[in-house]
C-alpha cells in the first residue's frame, strides 16, 4: 500500500501538478471551454469528479483483492455466495485457476489500472477536449477495454468457476457507469481533432499539443463547486440521461441473470441467458449517454437471440421457454425508441442522437 500511494503522489506531483510539457501555448491561453455547438463542457471538473471517484473507488477495492491474493490478509469479505474448499465466493474466484493465468495477480494488475485512471481523470483543466486530445483518447481507450475485462470476467464466473464475487460486481457495476460518463468527452475532442485537419493543421500536433478553438466559449450554465448540492449533481451528469426504456431492458437483464435459479435451467440455456442478461444491461448502461445513444439498437440481436435459443440450446424448460420469448420481445419493444432528450447539444453530432 505504502508503494502503490508513493507512485500515485509521485506521477502526481511530476505531471498532474506542473502540466504537461509542450502543450500549445495559443492553446492554454484560449480561455474557451464549451465546443462549438455545444452546450456545456465535457470537461468540466464536476464532469470529471464522479469518474476519478469511481476510479478511486475501483482501486480500493482492486487493492483489497490483491492484499488476499498475495498474503498480506487471511479472509476476504464475502456476505452472499459460498465457494468451496473452506473459501467463500470471492476467495474461490480470486485464487480459481482464471485468476492465475496472469504472471501476477490479476487484482493487483486492476489496481494499477484504476491508479492511472483516477490520475487521468484528474489531468487538465475544462479545456482538456481541445489542449490535450492524446490524453481524452487514452483515457477513454483505459476506460472502455478496462470495463470490458471486468464484465467479461463477471459473465465467465458463475459460467467457468460457478459462483459470484460480490467485490468483482460492486467494481464492475462502478467501471461501467463509467463509462457513459466518459463518452461526450471523447465526442468533443474527436470533432475538434476533425476540425483542425480540416482548417490544415497538422493531425499530430494537434493530437498531442493541442490547440485554440476560435468558435469556442465560456460554460456560462457551469454551476461551480458553490452551487447547491443539486445543481452539482445535476451538472456531473450532463448529457447521460435515464429513459424509462433503457431502464427496463437493465431489469429485464437482471432478470435473466438470476432466472435459472427461478426456473431450474442449466447448461447451455442457462448460461446463454446469463450472457444475454449481462450483454442486454451493459448496451443499455452505455447508450444512457445522448451520443451514444444510437448503440441501443444492439440489444436488437439478443433479444432474437433469446426467442430461438430455448430451441437451439439444450436444458430449456416449457417455464423458461415463455420467459425467454417475453423477455426476447421485451428487448425489442424496449429498445426501438430513442427516449426523452435532454434539452443539451453536441455539435455536429447532434444528428447521430437518434
Amino acid at each position: 500500500m505504502n508503494d502503490a500511494i508513493v507512485g500515485a503522489l509521485a506521477i502526481a506531483f511530476s505531471v498532474l501538478v506542473p502540466m504537461m510539457p509542450g502543450m500549445s501555448h495559443e492553446g492554454m491561453m484560449d480561455e474557451s471551454t464549451v465546443p462549438p455547438g455545444w452546450t456545456y463542457s465535457p470537461s468540466s471538473w464536476l464532469q470529471r469528479l464522479p469518474i476519478i471517484a469511481l476510479g478511486f473507488f475501483g482501486f480500493l477495492i482492486a487493492r483489497y483483492l490483491t492484499a488476499y491474493q498475495l498474503g498480506h490478509v487471511g479472509a476476504v469479505w464475502e456476505p452472499f455466495f459460498p465457494g468451496g474448499d473452506g473459501r467463500n465466493g470471492t476467495e474461490f474466484i480470486i485464487t480459481s485457476d482464471v485468476s492465475r493465468a496472469w504472471p501476477v495477480a490479476d487484482a493487483g494488475l486492476g489496481a494499477v489500472a484504476y491508479m492511472i485512471e483516477t490520475l487521468m481523470g484528474a489531468m487538465g483543466t475544462a479545456t482538456r477536449w481541445r489542449t490535450m486530445p492524446w490524453m481524452v483518447a487514452f483515457f477513454f481507450i483505459l476506460v472502455v477495454p478496462l470495463g470490458g475485462v471486468s464484465i467479461f470476467f463477471i459473465i465467465i464466473q458463475p459460467i467457468m468457476i460457478g459462483t459470484y464475487c460480490t467485490l468483482c460486481l460492486i467494481a464492475a457495476a462502478a467501471m461501467l457507469v463509467m463509462i457513459p460518463l466518459t463518452l461526450d468527452e471523447v465526442v468533443a475532442m474527436g470533432q475538434y481533432t476533425l476540425r483542425s485537419v480540416r482548417a490544415d493543421r497538422p493531425f499530430w500536433r494537434t493530437f498531442f499539443q493541442g490547440g485554440p478553438e476560435p468558435n469556442g466559449e465560456a460554460d456560462k450554465n457551469d454551476p461551480g463547486f458553490s452551487a447547491a448540492l443539486a445543481a452539482q449533481s445535476a451538472a456531473a451528469i450532463r448529457g447521460v440521461t435515464f429513459p424509462w426504456t433503457l431502464v427496463a431492458c437493465c431489469i429485464v437483464g437482471g432478470w435473466l441473470m438470476v432466472s435459472r435459479l427461478v426456473f431450474g435451467t442449466a447448461g447451455a440455456i442457462a448460461n446463454s441467458d446469463h450472457l444475454s442478461g449481462a450483454m442486454i444491461i451493459t448496451i443499455a448502461v452505455c447508450a444512457m449517454a445522448e451520443v451514444a445513444r444510437p448503440l441501443r439498437f444492439l440489444n436488437l440481436p439478443f433479444g432474437l437471440w433469446l426467442i430461438a435459443a430455448p430451441w437451439l440450446l439444450d436444458g430449456a424448460t416449457r417455464g423458461s421457454t415463455l420467459n425467454n420469448a417475453v423477455a426476447g420481445l421485451v428487448v425489442i419493444g424496449l429498445s426501438l425508441p430513442r427516449g426523452r432528450r435532454s434539452k443539451e447539444h453536441y455539435g455536429s453530432w447532434d444528428r447521430y442522437v437518434a
